[in-house]
């Protein structure tokens, strides 16, 4: 039973770290292979710390996702409507995707964040759309790249738990 715990876990973290880049939830993939781990374990090498631990990172990661994007479309011009713009292209940008295999989804995101930021604030103000864009995609990476390492944390974390013992 612990070589098909072994085996979800890994593959939980695999997917999780492509589906970040993706927008979709990445972490909660990890954190959910990690809970599945424990439960086929008897959460007998998996404590309450890690855990605890793995759901802070991945609860910081969705903070970080979010106030970063809206940071970045502010520090260019934009407004809190070029953030949920930003937001909202990001999403749609990931599902549309192009029709590039593998990372058409992930190039998808990033020009549907900097679409959505300079559309919803060209609505409002014209002049600053474009930069408003530039911040919503700049932002969008960064937020990226940080959530992917939170994930790399937890699946650090979560193999050092399985090892270790607890």
């Amino acid at each position: 039973m612990s070589v098909l715990a072994l085996i979800l876990l890994i593959v939980s973290f695999l997917i999780g770290i492509v589906l970040i880049p993706l927008g979709l939830p990445g972490l909660w993939v990890i954190l959910l292979g990690l809970l599945g781990y424990g439960a086929l374990t008897g959460f007998r090498t998996l404590g309450m710390v890690t855990l605890i631990l793995a759901i802070g990172l991945a609860f910081l990661g969705e903070i970080i996702e979010w106030r970063v994007g809206f940071k970045y479309a502010k520090k260019y011009g934009g407004s809190r409507r070029a953030g949920w713009g930003a937001l909202i292209g990001g999403l749609i940008g990931a599902v549309a995707g192009l029709p590039i295999p593998v990372i058409g989804s992930i190039i998808g995101s990033f020009l549907g964040s900097f679409a959505g930021a300079a559309v919803f604030e060209f609505t409002r103000s014209p002049d600053a759309a474009l930069g408003a864009g530039w911040g919503a995609l700049l932002g969008r990476i960064v937020g990226t790249a940080a959530k992917v390492a939170l994930g790399f944390l937890i699946g650090v974390l979560g193999l050092l738990a399985v090892v270790r013992g607890g």
